[in-house]
């Protein structure tokens, strides 16, 4: 009988973690979309943390639902807008990643060091099981701030995104609007001739504004405030006043871009400053050691044989 029950519980727990395992690649595999103003769909790559742990997020909604979190809802939902996962999550969603994530992620690590730091051999071994209490609460401390940091990553590089685009794009409207095109027809054409990207998707939904009736000085101020990206910001700040004071746009594009310009040439210059000191660090621990041992190694390999 105890035969039976033990392969019964085999079995059932084989199961589970069949279930376990399959729920777990689903949602590691599943895609995210979102859809742009003219109906296109773009695609919105999460981590996997987050894919497995964001349907969970709704359960723990109503304790983020409350005047208390007001100003926290605002400035995630800026946040969000800003790096285009407005519509993936709501800013409760976030809010509840803050609990769930460390709730499951640091759970997980702190058990696997509470269990592994005391087979570590040796000396080390006995102080790091020492500490197991000071680690196990730095494995929650970061674990907790891994969704604000992942949300700021995907801001930073939809920024850089944009920037990089931006030059191109204005390079683009001004040959186009210098040629004779008005300023929605060489809108379109820029748009349906180039690959998707976050500024298309800002420029698509500027010209779907513009179609609905919306003007075109305050579709700009909209998609200024929210991309929140600061070459954009001046650059729809200059076609607003441009607009405003009736000025040729084509001067006004033509000023921009060469603007725009002048500072990734300057962006480019720091960077290339910037890079031997940021070469120092791997230059003398990775690199000097290994030619001290390339070229001592058989020095002393030959004092070794001759004492031993």
């Amino acid at each position: 009988m105890n035969a039976y029950y033990n392969f019964l519980i085999c079995v059932l727990w084989t199961v589970a973690s069949a279930g376990i395992g399959w729920c777990l690649l689903q949602g590691a595999q599943r895609i995210t979309y979102v859809t742009l103003a003219d109906g296109q769909r773009a695609e919105r790559r999460l981590p996997i943390l987050i894919r497995l742990l964001l349907p969970l997020a709704p359960n723990l909604a109503s304790l983020f639902d409350r005047p208390t979190f007001d100003k926290s809802r605002k400035r995630i939902e800026r946040k969000l807008v800003s790096a285009g996962l407005d519509e993936v999550m709501r800013p409760i969603d976030f809010l509840a990643l803050r609990i769930l994530v460390p709730l499951v992620l640091g759970t997980m690590l702190s058990i696997t060091l509470w269990f592994i730091l005391p087979k570590i051999p040796g000396r080390i071994g006995m102080v790091l099981a020492l500490r197991r209490p000071a680690m196990v609460v730095i494995v929650f401390l970061l674990s907790s701030a891994y969704p604000s940091r992942w949300l700021a990553g995907e801001l930073a590089s939809r920024h850089r995104n944009m920037q990089r685009s931006l030059p191109f794009v204005l390079d683009l409207l001004t040959l186009s609007v210098e040629a004779g095109l008005d300023f929605m027809s060489a809108l379109q054409r820029i748009i349906d001739r180039r690959r998707l990207d976050p500024l298309g998707e800002e420029l698509i939904r500027v010209l779907r504004e513009i179609q609905l009736g919306k003007t075109r000085r305050h579709a700009l101020r909209d998609m200024a405030a929210r991309a929140d990206q600061p070459d954009l910001r001046s650059v729809t700040r200059a076609l607003v006043q441009a607009d405003e004071m009736g000025v040729s746009i084509g001067a006004i594009l033509r000023i921009q871009a060469d603007q725009l310009r002048v500072r990734r040439f300057h962006r480019a210059e720091k960077l290339a400053h910037e890079a031997p000191v940021k070469m120092l660090f791997p230059l003398i621990v990775c690199i000097f050691p290994a030619v001290f041992i390339v070229l001592l190694a058989p020095f002393f390999l030959e004092i070794a044989h001759r004492w031993m």
